[in-house]
Formats: C-alpha cells, sequence, structure tokens
C-alpha cells in the first residue's frame, strides 16, 4: 500500500474549505473513494459538497 496525499475543498458551513489528507491507500482511485466516504461519515457531507482537485503520491 501507498501513502497519497488527498487535497481540495469542501461546502462547510462558512462557505468553502481548504483540506488536505494523508490515505493509505492502493492507488489514487482508492484514495479517492476512502476521501468521500471519511468526509460522508464524519461530515454528513455529500460527493457533490466536496471536490478533490489533487492526489499526490
Amino acid at each position: 500500500m501507498s501513502q497519497f496525499t488527498v487535497s481540495g475543498r469542501f461546502q462547510g458551513r462558512d462557505g468553502w474549505q481548504s483540506f488536505s489528507r494523508s490515505v493509505e491507500a492502493v492507488n489514487e482511485s482508492v484514495a479517492r473513494e476512502h476521501t468521500f466516504a471519511d468526509f460522508g461519515s464524519k461530515h454528513g457531507l455529500k460527493r457533490t459538497q466536496v471536490e478533490i482537485s489533487e492526489v499526490a503520491e
């Protein structure tokens, strides 16, 4: 498994907020899915409320 840095922005109460997270995943696609799932479960956001701009290894 590789370590990926996922960055982008999400829609919060005060507008759009930037984020950067470190995710351990098999490839970039799985890292994106883990990020969407994490924001959905912890913050109650839908996929349309999260914009991923970059996934770097």
